[in-house]
């Protein structure tokens, strides 16, 4: 019993560091990232039945200038909620990152929307990780149509406004069939 004990706190003692040191979420997400390289968990492509986006959305960057969602319409987005204390979102953005660096940007936008309550923890977490893509914050309610159980979520929207993919969860994004879904998608004329 004794032993058991021991193993316990020395199990809850590592446990209460990571937490009181901020190093959990940096733990949590590396572990996740294993589990992501390993293939098993990939983006979904292509809804059954896609929903009609929400472009009444106002957006802030992360040096406080506001834009509307719509600002991005005719265009392919690749809309990610995440926010910095999520491990799931911390370890899927090393994919979006070589995502984002081999997408064309004319016809795909990059919208990582962070749900953090301001901006600071954002901007100081991209520039620790030298990410590249744009980050931007809600600067107006978030239509219901973009709400979700959890985060990470990720939507691709058409260029003719569709919601034509939605991920629950991480996943990664770079992948040959990703980035063919998102280029077709780029391809097609929008109505």
């Amino acid at each position: 019993m004794k032993k058991q004990l021991r193993e316990w706190s020395i199990f809850l003692g590592i446990g209460l560091f990571l937490y009181f040191t901020g190093l959990y979420t940096d733990v949590a997400a590396l572990a996740q990232r294993a589990i992501l390289s390993t293939g098993l968990i990939t983006a979904d492509t292509e809804l059954e039945a896609p929903e009609t986006a929400d472009f009444d959305f106002m957006i802030q960057t992360l040096d406080g200038q506001t834009a509307k969602l719509e600002d991005f319409k005719g265009k392919v987005i690749f809309l990610n909620l995440w926010a910095t204390w999520c491990p799931p979102c911390i370890a899927e953005m090393p994919g979006i990152q070589d995502l984002y660096n081999k997408i064309d940007h004319e016809d795909i936008v990059f919208v990582m929307l962070s749900m953090d309550k301001n901006t600071e923890k954002p901007k100081k977490f991209i520039a620790k990780k030298e990410y590249t893509f744009p980050v931007y914050i809600p600067a107006s309610r978030v239509p219901d149509v973009f709400r979700s159980p959890s985060i990470p979520t990720t939507y691709v929207i058409s260029k003719d406004g569709k919601i034509v993919s939605k991920k629950v969860g991480m996943a990664n994004y770079d992948t040959k069939s990703f980035r063919k879904f998102l280029n077709k998608q780029a391809s097609k004329v929008s109505k």
